[in-house]
């Protein structure tokens, strides 16, 4: 069983940047596809981003020109670089793992991380 845990999370002012990270447990991470979702209060599960395993990307449109996931296997470690953070971003973001790339954007996802809290002021 693959273990996620995010990190990264904090208080920004709107316009400034954080980087998230998603720390997996496992050998076989760079055969899994990686993923954000964010969760609001009061809101559904929203996807945020995802990326193959052989590094293909995919972006909400939301989000599109401001975050960039990216992953390093040796580190079996994945990224959210969020820059222009807006009071909308606000919510607690989760990763997600799943060797189909199409599981992880559509929120079916074998495997969780805990999350971690986002908080953009304005």
């Amino acid at each position: 069983q693959v273990r996620l845990v995010e990190s990264g999370g904090g208080l920004v002012q709107a316009g400034g940047s954080l980087r998230l990270s998603c720390a997996a447990s496992g050998r076989t991470f760079s055969t899994y596809a990686m993923g954000w979702f964010r969760q609001a209060p009061g809101k559904e599960r929203e996807f945020v981003t995802a990326i193959s395993w052989s590094g293909g990307t995919y972006y909400a449109d939301s989000v599109k020109g401001r975050f960039t996931i990216s992953r390093d296997n040796a580190k079996y470690t994945v990224y959210l670089q969020m820059n222009s953070l807006k009071p909308e971003d606000t919510a607690v973001y989760y990763c997600a793992a799943d060797r189909v790339v199409r599981a992880v954007t559509s929120g079916l996802c074998d495997y969780w991380g805990q999350g971690t809290q986002v908080t953009v002021s304005s």
